[in-house]
């Protein structure tokens, strides 16, 4: 149920059962947000540089987006010395089972150590909530959430990027676990560390890429399951994370300021770009994507 090459491939898109969209999402506020150590190429140049007035201002902004298009926001609250806690997508891989009572996460077995403690924080969080948990940490292989597994729009099937991160050897586990088909996609350039900073799905027949991060098996399987594939420049993907973009609805994109290349390719395509500002949060490695987390 793990597929790397489209050879292997032995299913089409249509015949996948339907995945609903969520529609609720969670921030984690940024009151302990820093750079404080440097655990990927985009942290080097800013360690204590963060403006946390700035930072703060950006983060009400971005939470203020998903209200107005009529999302359900959650926020819970950052954890001393978590500087990167803000970033939930990562701790945590959100499903849906049809025929289940209640959802579920798949917690995440964090590759930096200074990051792995805030995984208990977003377990509480859905626990609470009476989400069904499940863990991969007893395998021993990295594993860093939705930031590397990403579920294709409308479709129970989930796309996993290994390489930095995440191992490829947890995709079997957590195959099995969701009962999911996977589609692995190795990633090479380390300003790309995370399958989101490069990958971003917009609907189900059509993603937004950044194709230097991908080996060719890679983009051959992303030509074969969308119908359109939008490539993003380089400039605007590795300065501006126009990949790490995020489309909630299948209309509206909301992705960082500046992006202007990548803006007129999402118009050109149908959809709707929602400007905001993460720049603070571009110091540490993440943008819109990173900063939230959606859940049924």
């Amino acid at each position: 149920m793990v597929y790397k090459r489209v050879e292997e491939v032995d299913f089409d898109r249509a015949s996948l059962p339907h995945l609903p969209t969520p529609k609720n999402v969670l921030f984690t506020s940024p009151e302990h947000f820093d750079v404080a150590y440097v655990i990927n190429p985009h942290m080097a140049a800013h360690v204590g540089s963060v403006d946390t007035d700035v930072a703060r201002a950006q983060w009400e902004t971005l939470r203020a987006a998903y209200k107005e298009l009529g999302l359900n926001t959650h926020v819970l609250a950052g954890a001393a010395g978590y500087p990167d806690m803000v970033f939930c997508a990562n701790q945590t891989l959100p499903f849906y089972q049809n025929g289940d009572s209640n959802p579920g996460v798949v917690l995440s077995n964090m590759h930096a150590d200074q990051r792995k403690g805030e995984v208990a924080h977003l377990e509480s969080f859905f626990s609470s909530r009476r989400y069904t948990v499940k863990s991969v940490a007893r395998l021993a292989f990295d594993f860093e959430g939705m930031g590397d597994a990403i579920w294709h729009p409308a479709r129970k099937l989930l796309w996993g990027g290994y390489g930095f991160r995440t191992n490829i050897q947890v995709y079997e586990n957590i195959a099995s676990l969701l009962d999911v088909k996977v589609l692995v996609l190795e990633l090479l350039d380390p300003d790309f560390y995370h399958l989101d900073t490069c990958f971003s799905v917009l609907n189900e027949r059509t993603v937004m890429i950044y194709p230097g991060a991908f080996t060719q098996e890679g983009l051959d399987l992303i030509h074969h399951f969308f119908d359109h594939v939008i490539e993003c420049p380089e400039d605007e993907s590795r300065k501006l994370f126009a990949c790490n973009a995020h489309c909630p609805d299948q209309r509206h994109v909301v992705i960082q300021k500046g992006c202007t290349v990548t803006n007129e390719l999402l118009k050109a395509a149908g959809f709707v770009p929602v400007e905001v500002d993460t720049s603070e949060y571009i110091k540490a490695g993440g943008s819109v994507f990173c900063m939230k987390q959606m859940f049924w």
